[in-house]
């Protein structure tokens, strides 16, 4: 269906070697964007992008640090070096150094999980935003958490640069509506990543969280690739500022 092509745009996937971010740049390239594949590590970037080259897509590998301004700089000059324009921005990459208690909780972490999982993409939308208001067409996703939608005792930080994440995207769609850029988040809840393993990794915590979700399974990173392509296409031309939830029902079931 054309609703969902995305033949001749550009799309930049923080956090996209692995995980959720994978299968995001993997989804978009599918339907036809071409990628750029960005994480820390230029060879794990470069391994998804000959992947996704492989399989008959187009990709670029830019490694970036997302808490570094200058390096989301570059990552934005380069992708217009390379294709001339950014159509679509995945705000994905996260960190979460700490679980426990906020009573606890280093000032150091806080400050790292709050630069990374907000700062940063607040940066990295400014600096994208302005291109895109000049075409008056536009798609950011900012991917958040339901740890921002529920209070948690040992990943309070995390779960607060989540719900701040939901508030950038209602605050972009606001701002920047009037040139038809769509901001929205997609708040996964626990998906099957190395990011997350030890919330899954723990057989009697998997069976415990699974028995509450009414859909009895914990997600795996193409379950949130899919939402990415329709919030990026024509299908989601009429959605700004929402937060779609993919958790398995877990949030609504008690």
């Amino acid at each position: 269906m054309k609703a969902f092509q995305l033949n001749g745009r550009v799309a930049v996937v923080t956090g996209s070697s692995r995980g959720i971010g994978r299968s995001i740049a993997e989804h978009l390239a599918a339907a036809g964007a071409k990628v750029v594949i960005s994480s820390r590590k230029a060879s794990a970037c470069e391994e998804v992008a000959q992947a996704i080259r492989d399989a008959g897509g187009e990709a670029a590998a830019v490694p970036a640090n997302i808490g570094d301004k200058a390096q989301l700089e570059h990552l934005v000059a380069e992708t217009r070096s390379l294709w001339g324009r950014i159509d679509v921005l995945v705000c994905n990459a996260a960190s979460n150094p700490y679980y426990g208690p906020m009573s606890a909780l280093p000032d150091d972490a806080f400050t790292k999980i709050l630069h990374n999982n907000v700062i940063a993409n607040h940066w990295l939308c400014n600096l994208v935003l302005p291109e895109m208001a000049q075409r008056s067409d536009g798609a950011v996703i900012i991917v958040s958490s339901i740890g921002g939608l529920k209070g948690s005792g040992m990943l309070g930080a995390y779960a607060i640069s989540k719900a701040a994440d939901m508030q950038l995207a209602r605050n972009l769609a606001v701002e920047w509506g009037k040139h038809n850029i769509r901001v929205n988040c997609i708040a996964p809840g626990l998906i099957r990543t190395d990011f997350a393993r030890a919330l899954w990794d723990n057989p009697k915590l998997l069976a415990q969280t699974e028995a509450m979700t009414p859909l009895r399974r914990i997600g795996d990173p193409d379950d949130i690739g899919g939402i990415a392509v329709l919030l990026a296409s024509r299908a989601g031309a009429f959605v700004t500022g929402q937060t779609i939830v993919a958790d398995g029902g877990i949030t609504i079931a008690g």
